[in-house]
């Protein structure tokens, strides 16, 4: 092939998939909606099913389905012929995928299900299939033609069928008000979790790690807590020990390119009256990202401050960059 005709049907095949998927519009109908509502009124789970290329995709369906909120796994079809059945309950719903419908090692199990009691509900191309004709719901994932030049390799199928799993769960994700929270619970490993589960609190300098000091002292002092604790600022409480402002290490710089005696100058003269603060239970992410967009300049310390005003802590852009945060 020349390189012409590589690229011509490299996006050809983009294109008809692409068309596969836009094409589904159409079947987001009454009875999508009729499963949408017998998912979310399940005492059991959602079981997929599916043989060959479209067991791959009911796998990635379960796994997304599972990591959203809506209790679901895969369940091989040929396996569940020979005992596996046994994990599938009156309270279950089962997806059935196939595209032609007529896959021997579904067709096979699906009176069984039935004994039990399970709802089916097919992903099929053919709505009068075997599977289409037992099933108590037919969800209708069809295409015009596959991007396989020969015709029988699943390619526009099965990504209509991905697409369209997607959508369902997305649709139960909203539904139950599913949140970043509810997420973190089910992805703790890896930057994925160090992302939505670490919060202010887990990474800030707090205790004696954490610099206070009076808005009555002086500038010397600051710079000499400053170089004490490591963390380039310092928060700045009143008499009675509520956060007030914020002084820098860039504040002493430029104080002292003005006035040679700044050192000896009273913190409240120059402190940053009103800085943004951060409160322990933000999410460390967040916070980062509050960091890095903030106009006109990045920050790179913020303030701790608990709902009566006091300061428990600073984290520095740093902690959270040590902690995985990105």
């Amino acid at each position: 092939m020349t390189n012409e005709e590589i690229k011509a049907k490299a996006i050809e095949t983009i294109r008809i998939e692409a068309q596969a998927v836009l094409d589904l519009e159409k079947h987001v109908d009454a009875e999508f909606l009729q499963v949408v509502k017998l998912i979310l009124s399940l005492k059991g789970r959602v079981i997929l099913t599916g043989m060959g290329k479209s067991g791959h995709i009911g796998r990635k369906i379960a796994a997304t389905l599972a990591s959203t909120g809506t209790p679901a796994f895969f369940m091989h079809p040929g396996e569940a012929f020979h005992g596996d059945l046994g994990m599938v309950t009156c309270h279950d719903v089962v997806i059935a995928i196939s595209n032609s419908g007529e896959s021997s090692e579904i067709v096979n199990i699906l009176p069984v299900i039935k004994r039990i009691g399970a709802k089916i509900v097919a992903m099929s191309g053919k709505r009068t299939s075997s599977l289409g004709k037992v099933a108590d719901y037919y969800l209708d994932v069809s295409v015009t033609k596959e991007a396989c030049p020969l015709g029988l390799a699943p390619t526009a199928s099965t990504t209509a069928t991905l697409a369209f799993g997607d959508a369902l769960a997305m649709v139960l994700l909203s539904a139950r008000k599913f949140t970043a929270a509810d997420f973190a619970l089910f992805h703790p490993g890896g930057s994925l979790g160090r992302k939505l589960l670490l919060k202010v609190a887990d990474v800030m300098h707090s205790g004696e790690d954490n610099p206070v000091i009076r808005a009555d002292k002086t500038a010397k002092e600051a710079l000499f807590l400053m170089t004490d604790k490591g963390l380039g600022a310092t928060s700045v409480v009143d008499e009675t020990g509520k956060f007030v402002g914020l002084i820098t290490d860039g504040d002493i710089r430029r104080g002292l390119a003005n006035d040679t005696d700044f050192l000896n100058q009273v913190i409240s003269n120059f402190m940053t009256r009103e800085p943004i603060t951060v409160t322990q239970d933000k999410l460390a992410a967040e916070v980062l990202n509050k960091m890095e967009q903030h106009k006109p300049r990045p920050i790179t310390v913020l303030p701790v401050i608990d709902a009566d005003n006091y300061p428990v802590g600073i984290v520095h852009v740093t902690d959270l960059l040590k902690h995985g945060v990105v």
